[in-house]
């Protein structure tokens, strides 16, 4: 099995995936590996590359809150955070620093009081809010992943003041914050982790860790790294997924990284290189 995080490492800077790329995907699924994308982003948002890829898979989203069967349109996982602990931390962020974006994701819905086109993530950018108005209204059931959107100084103060009061491991009282953009913090319950979802997605098919490859490029991809029996961290990473990757690649998410360790250690021969010379599409771009 292998196991691809998007945004960083499979998709280049344009949020694009690289001919490159692409091709070694292929050709690792044509030879009986399963590719895996493992994503903070919403099924909504990863959709789109999983077909691109021709991939038949389960799919990792928000950071392994939830597991999605694309084919069935059904979730077949699902952690949520309370809503009384989303709640409390809406509440101390914005007690805190009044101008926070809050965006909350049920499922496949998205909920905010306040669409702001200056804060957004890559998601935001291509689908609009299903919900804008009063946070009462998405707080009365759990939620997948709670986020808040502000500067890089505002998000480093919340960071400081208010995550230390829900660092619980309860799964009634805490909460766990990852951070993979300086202007975004994201919140899930506490045992949510990618490595924990990929390890179940890796049991569904009988295949042991030492059988498995995860390639990412920051913090929130470092459960996957540890899992896997190959854990890869490309050029650009940073953090603790840098830190605990078995192996380091030479190249980034720009210069084909993903499709290079696939053909070096997935494959193991150049017949990649190989196929995309015959697209003659200069420099492995669509």
């Amino acid at each position: 099995m292998l196991a691809i995080d998007l945004d960083g490492t499979l998709l280049r800077s344009d949020k694009q995936v690289a001919k490159y790329d692409a091709v070694a995907i292929r050709e690792a699924v044509r030879r009986g590996v399963k590719v895996v994308i493992a994503t903070a982003r919403p099924p909504r948002s990863s959709r789109a590359v999983h077909a691109r890829l021709g991939l038949d898979t389960l799919l990792i989203n928000y950071n392994g809150a939830l597991i999605h069967h694309v084919e069935q349109a059904r979730h077949v996982f699902h952690e949520p955070l309370p809503a009384d602990t989303a709640r409390a931390i809406i509440d101390a962020a914005r007690s805190l620093e009044p101008k926070v974006v809050v965006s909350i994701e049920t499922l496949d819905k998205w909920y905010t009081d306040h669409d702001d086109p200056k804060r957004q993530t890559e998601t935001a950018k291509k689908f609009k809010p299903d919900f804008i108005g009063p946070l009462d209204v998405p707080l009365r059931d759990a939620v997948t992943k709670l986020m808040l959107l502000a500067s890089k100084k505002r998000i480093k103060r919340i960071i400081e003041e208010v995550m230390p009061e829900f660092q619980d491991e309860d799964p009634f009282r805490g909460a766990a914050f990852i951070q993979s953009d300086e202007s975004i913090l994201q919140i899930v319950h506490p045992e949510v982790d990618k490595g924990r979802a990929l390890e179940w997605v890796a049991r569904s098919h009988k295949i042991p860790a030492d059988r498995v490859c995860a390639i990412g490029d920051a913090p929130n991809d470092t459960g996957m790294i540890r899992f896997a029996g190959l854990g890869c961290a490309v050029a650009n990473s940073f953090g603790s997924a840098r830190d605990e990757a078995n192996v380091l690649l030479d190249h980034t998410n720009d210069d084909w990284a993903v499709g290079r360790a696939i053909e070096r250690y997935v494959l193991r021969d150049d017949c990649v290189a190989r196929a995309v010379e015959k697209f003659e599409a200069g420099g492995g771009v669509e």
